[in-house]
């Protein structure tokens, strides 16, 4: 019996499989889909690998053997052994990488680490009754007696719930044993509860709708303004696949929008629910996984990998918030969750879901055209009014001194305040000031290893990198000049802490962003606490954009909208649009007359003119009928080429060869643009140059950039990225 075994290797040359004598006596347990243990090179180093086929005869000589399965378990199914070559063949990614992404880090390394297995140790009773009556009338140990009566009435107890000198005594004694039983670090045994919800008649056509499409793998488009009931409908259609005993899997893009909706879930469902997300310890993805893997559990909940989990019977797939762009993963293999949900519903004839307020513009087209099925919910629940919207010009205010927050925004939160309502204040940039500079020679503190201004942090009164993590305590005079001249500029997060403090002494704030959410539990601590109104104002970064639902919040502020507009990328509006939509719609999701004030210093900007309309048609029209004419998605699909070198000349030179060579290989009708400088410059020391394909139909395509990908596996200097359907360019 023989075994090919798809080694776990970095080399993208030896991305194959490789034939293994099975030994005798593992032949009745190596499946297809199962990790392995083989010997591999002339010093026979002992590597990892997938059992991708078995097989009864080879020609082939001199064969080793597999060593040992490396978990009698794990082992990935028909379904994603299929998908791996969709993921492989889509991205352009190792056969072997596209396996490893589908699992749990912990699940991933050389040996499984019993470390991460967790058990209770319980003690039963080893000898028969009747001589357990006979030693506990001749004892006097009265923590023994106890004991012992207990285990005759029940089968076995927790150890630790014991006296620890009568369990070593009867233990010594073989009257007792011990028993390890594997438990869940994430265990919930709550009670559900039985809610009844009468839906909208919108509401209700939608649920119809997707039912009627059970067994069709079709794909809706659920566009509903925000406070619609999207998540109501959710939960009703995922009752309806597991009372039919199937499962689904249901997407989140935030952390944070994750930790809401599971408790809600656990609420409606119970331990019916596992969940998958980077937060978790590697302990709690081993375990949540598992139970997926058991079928002990018919829900998933997670963000991007857990469209990967390995449901037994699924049912449906619901992607929340379909525009989010933490979708798509953004080192190899580069996936859209999206497309790999795509596949997932044509393999098991089911339905789609993506659900969003401000969908992508390319998820809309593909509504309009009929390729997915649009369903609407245009108005909130319970007749709750969407809010109003003003927009401030900021240009008028910086000359009355206003620099960060406006006079009619500090009006309307005193107005909130008096009223014992709530407000959010959505700031997309962290930190106290994000350009330190000298005021006598100009001269401006950047990082060392990235083409980037470092942010001041004033907590730590220090200069931070927010990609490579540079550190540099607050200098206090200019290294050119020596001028203690040393201003800081712009604003963070940290900074309009500062001034809500000093305009509003009394009111009770919290931040929320990536430097007070950095332990554990802090952001459901966070959102827990501002809705048990422990907090008036709640002010952050965009990870209190989506999903959360404040019934008190009744004003919304957005800082600075140019911050998020003037990114010099095509979607740049497009992605405006969606998050301060977002953002607008945690106000007045319970009934109350609401607001959103928008502060900018460009109140004529289309996109903002379309927020204070409330029209995203308008909006999706005005910049597709642009995108048009530049030849972008919908209309063109992209791919972004990227050449990077810690060796500026080489990656300069490395990416006129590739440039030129794309240009001579792919279709005439195709666009090669570039090279050109890619975003930030140089991250980590690394330079970064990039080319932009713009194609139609190119059945060259994928060939020249295998090519190229071959070309550059061994260089010593420069490495490729290829990224298929970049969200940024």
């Amino acid at each position: 019996m023989y075994a090919e075994v798809l080694i776990e290797y970095k080399v993208k040359s030896l991305d194959r499989s490789f034939t293994y004598l099975v030994p005798e006596h593992l032949k009745d347990v190596v499946k297809v889909g199962m990790k392995v243990t083989v010997p591999f090179g002339q010093g026979d180093s002992l590597i990892n690998g997938f059992v991708t086929k078995i097989k009864y005869d080879s020609n082939l000589g001199n064969l080793k053997s597999i060593v040992s399965i490396t978990d009698r378990e794990l082992i990935l199914n028909d379904e994603l052994m299929e998908l791996g070559h969709f993921l492989r063949d889509s991205t352009l990614c190792t056969l072997i990488s596209a396996y490893q992404t589908m699992l749990p880090s912990s699940l991933k390394i050389k040996t499984i680490n019993s470390n991460y297995q967790k058990y209770d140790t319980y003690i039963k009773l080893s000898v028969p009754s009747e001589f357990v009556k006979t030693y506990i009338a001749e004892i006097r140990g009265k923590k023994q007696i106890e004991l012992l009566e207990t285990l005759m009435k029940e089968e076995k107890i927790l150890k630790n719930k014991c006296s620890v000198s009568a369990v070593k005594s009867l233990l010594d004694k073989g009257i007792i044993e011990e028993e390890k039983v594997q438990t869940y670090r994430i265990s919930k045994s709550l009670e559900k509860e039985e809610k009844s919800v009468v839906l909208t008649e919108d509401q209700s056509n939608a649920l119809c709708k997707i039912k009627d499409s059970f067994n069709n793998s079709e794909v809706f488009l659920l566009h509903g303004v925000t406070g619609s009931g999207k998540t109501e409908i959710y939960m009703h259609l995922i009752q309806e696949v597991v009372s039919s005993g199937k499962s689904a899997i249901m997407l989140v893009p935030e952390i944070t929008l994750s930790m809401q909706i599971v408790d809600n879930f656990y609420k409606r469902f119970g331990s019916d629910v596992a969940i998958l997300h980077s937060a978790l310890s590697q302990g709690e993805k081993h375990d949540e996984y598992l139970k997926i893997l058991r079928g002990d559990v018919h829900i998933v909940v997670g963000t991007r990998s857990a469209i990967f989990a390995p449901v037994k019977n699924l049912g449906i797939i619901i992607i929340d918030e379909e525009h989010s762009e933490s979708y798509k993963q953004d080192n190899t293999p580069r996936y859209n969750a999206i497309d790999i949900a795509k596949w997932r519903i044509e393999y098991h004839n089911i339905p789609l879901v993506l659900g969003s307020a401000t969908p992508t513009f390319e998820s809309y087209a593909r509504a309009l055209k009929g390729v997915y099925t649009l369903l609407s919910l245009p108005k909130r629940v319970n007749d709750a009014k969407l809010p109003s919207i003003k927009v401030v010009d900021m240009a008028m205010e910086a000359k009355k001194r206003n620099m960060i927050l406006s006079e009619y925004l500090k009006e309307k939160i005193i107005d909130r305040l008096d009223r014992k309502e709530q407000v959010i204040l959505f700031l997309n940039r962290r930190g106290y000031g994000t350009l330190v500079s000298c005021m006598a020679c100009g001269y401006a503190f950047k990082c060392p290893n990235c083409d980037i201004t470092l942010t001041f942090h004033k907590s730590s009164n220090a200069l931070r990198c927010h990609y490579c993590g540079y550190y540099l305590k607050k200098p206090e005079v200019c290294p050119e000049c020596k001028s203690q001249e040393i201003r800081e500029s712009g604003i963070g997060t940290e900074k309009l802490e500062s001034e809500l403090s000093k305009f509003f002494p009394s009111a009770r704030l919290i931040r929320m962003d990536a430097d007070t959410t950095s332990k554990k539990g802090s952001h459901d601590r966070i959102i827990k606490d501002f809705k048990n109104e422990k907090y008036d104002i709640l002010f952050g970064t965009q990870m209190i954009s989506k999903g959360l639902d404040f019934p008190k919040v009744s004003l919304v502020g957005i800082i600075s909208a140019d911050t998020t507009l003037n990114i010099p990328d095509f979607r740049s509006g497009e992605r405006s649009f969606a998050l301060f939509s977002q953002v607008a719609g945690r106000a007045g999701r319970s009934g109350l007359e609401s607001e959103v004030i928008i502060q900018t210093f460009n109140p004529d900007n289309f996109t903002i003119k379309m927020l204070e309309m409330g029209s995203f048609l308008k909006n999706y029209q005005y910049e597709m009928s642009i995108r048009k004419k530049l030849k972008y998605p919908p209309y063109y699909y992209l791919v972004g080429v990227k050449i990077c070198s810690s060796i500026y000349e080489d990656a300069s030179i490395e990416a006129t060869k590739v440039s030129k060579f794309l240009k001579e290989k792919l279709d005439r009708e195709s666009i090669v643009l570039g090279p050109t400088t890619a975003g930030i410059f140089k991250i980590k020391n690394i330079y970064r140059f990039q080319i932009v394909i713009k194609y139609r139909y190119d059945d060259k395509l994928k060939n020249a950039l295998k090519d190229i990908d071959e070309q550059y596996i061994n260089h010593k200097t420069v490495y490729l990225e290829l990224d298929m359907n970049p969200y940024y360019i």
